[in-house]
């Protein structure tokens, strides 16, 4: 019986690399920024893909309705 090779997807991306940098920073007194700065970029990029929904829902409805 042959076994198929199974290939890994995703991974840590930037983002994440940045946000644990951002969080270990401010834990050792590294940075004094406000935790609403250290965790920007998860808001940020929720945002992001938030925005990228409704852009995508708006050109959606926005062609159903024409017809």
């Amino acid at each position: 019986m042959e076994k198929k090779g199974s290939a890994t997807v995703g991974g840590t991306g930037f983002v994440s690399m940045l946000q644990v940098a951002f969080i270990v920073l401010k834990l050792c007194k590294a940075i004094n920024w406000k935790w609403v700065w250290v965790l920007a970029p998860l808001w940020m990029s929720a945002l992001f893909t938030v925005g990228i929904l409704l852009v995508v829902l708006v050109i959606y409805f926005i062609r159903n309705w024409r017809e």
